[in-house]
């Protein structure tokens, strides 16, 4: 019998505030109104899409004293978006990133639990960390959180949250048919940790996937363990076919220390796409949005965030400047884009653009590119595959260029070619994500006792 071809998990990222948006093409539309939202999650639902993705923005970002530009239309509310576009889908899962550091466990278990119930079970969470001070600011424990304390934080978070959800245990319901009435023991919680000391009660029954999908977003030795520990997909940056199946062999070598099987986890790099009639106006159109998305003022920009320095008076389509970068880089707040020394980077940066004689700008469009697929749509779905059969993948979370319908093209013309290859549904078979991605219901003390 022949064996079935690995099958494609795909979902959606909602644009927004990032450096993959065009915000000057005239099909760009509002970041905030919430028929941006139903447009991008209705297309993804028509496309059969595992999930649909929505970041987090906990401060507007600054740039040499100014809001950043890709910051200034604000960021709504993740909770308030997914629970409304709950009522406006079916089958969609809807994931939210949502900050371990600025949050407390009751809160979150609280509004994950509700998004899963309002949904029919197709909320997941994508757990982030945060260890910096400037956003820390819009908080009453501003910036207190040590570097390496914020996985720490982040797994007894997890382990907190679910502690709460598991508290509620539908077979202890006590049923007195003849007065018509029931009870219940006090679903009573005691959580101490490092960062927690919990002792309380839940306020609601277990939701149809027992916990929300868990996402994991980190990279670091200490996020590949805590995903390999808690997760059930991670929101990967290793996209090239070679770096995508050195990750996908490192963390999936993990699990089974945890007694997981290798598809419990799924990972899901970010791509983006460029379709074309032919394979040259692939190209062609891939080569003019990255000149919109990197455009000459927000190439400096990129490179003063390595330099810390004002480079205004650069061109960005000369040499990258001869002096060496400051020694404190603070000149970009709320995000940093750089983790190593910024000489290294300079230096590194350097020599590429003098062995391919590179530019400030086209360095900077090098150095900034995602994993891309751009060709025919018959082409992209076949290296989709490629990817995912090559265990580079188990599928990819989509970033379009355009919001709200930077999506349609790929659903109307690739989702056909993944479906005439075997490699991805034809309908939903599942109701609730865990369904979608196949990885298993979580295994707690009241497995079996969902309340109904």
């Amino acid at each position: 019998m022949p064996k079935l071809r690995k099958q494609i998990h795909l979902a959606a990222h909602f644009p927004g505030v990032n450096n993959t948006t065009v915000w000057t093409d005239p099909e760009s539309k509002s970041q905030i109104e919430f028929d941006s939202f139903v447009h991008l999650a209705r297309t993804a639902e028509r496309g059969l899409f595992d999930f649909f993705f929505l970041a987090e923005g906990l401060r507007l970002r600054e740039h040499r004293g100014r809001i950043h530009d890709l910051d200034v239309v604000g960021r709504p509310d993740t909770f308030t978006v997914l629970n409304a576009l709950a009522g406006v889908t079916e089958r969609l899962g809807l994931a939210g990133t949502i900050n371990t550091t600025y949050n407390e466990p009751f809160e979150l278990a609280k509004q994950f639990a509700t998004l899963d119930h309002l949904s029919g079970g197709r909320a997941a969470w994508n757990a982030v960390t945060s260890s910096d001070a400037f956003t820390g600011e819009n908080f009453r424990r501003g910036g207190y959180l040590e570097h390496a304390k914020r996985y720490t934080r982040a797994a007894e978070m997890v382990d907190a949250t679910r502690a709460l959800w598991d508290s509620w245990r539908a077979d202890a319901l006590v049923i007195d048919r003849a007065q018509g009435t029931f009870a219940r023991p006090v679903p009573s919680v005691r959580f101490t940790s490092d960062q927690f000391d919990i002792e309380g009660e839940f306020v609601l029954p277990r939701s149809p996937q027992g916990y929300p999908v868990q996402i994991q977003a980190g990279d670091s030795d200490e996020g590949r363990e805590f995903a390999a520990a808690k997760a059930d997909a991670i929101f990967s940056a290793h996209g090239e076919l070679a770096d995508g199946q050195r990750f996908y062999s490192d963390v999936k070598d993990r699990l089974a220390k945890y007694g997981r099987a290798r598809d419990d986890l799924k990972i899901l790099p970010a791509a983006t796409f460029v379709l074309g009639d032919t394979p040259e106006e692939a190209a062609e159109r891939a080569r003019h949005i990255r000149l919109q998305q990197v455009g000459p003022q927000t190439a400096i920009a990129f490179l003063e965030q390595v330099w810390g320095r004002d480079l205004s008076g650069y061109d960005p389509d000369g040499p990258l400047p001869d002096i060496e970068p400051a020694e404190d880089v603070n000149i970009t707040r709320g995000r940093v884009r750089h983790h190593k020394d910024p000489r290294a980077v300079a230096a590194a940066w350097r020599e590429r653009a003098a062995a391919e004689g590179l530019s400030i700008r086209e360095l900077i469009i090098a150095v900034t590119t995602r994993q891309q697929f751009i060709g025919t749509p018959a082409q992209v779905a076949a290296e989709i595959d490629r990817y995912v059969r090559s265990d580079a993948a188990d599928g990819f979370v989509l970033v379009p260029h355009l919001t709200p319908a930077g999506l349609d093209e790929f659903v109307d013309k690739v989702v056909p070619e993944l479906q005439e290859l075997g490699s991805f549904r034809t309908e939903y078979t599942g109701t609730t994500l865990r369904e979608h991605l196949g990885v298993r219901h979580p295994h707690h003390r009241s497995e079996g006792a969902r309340a109904s």
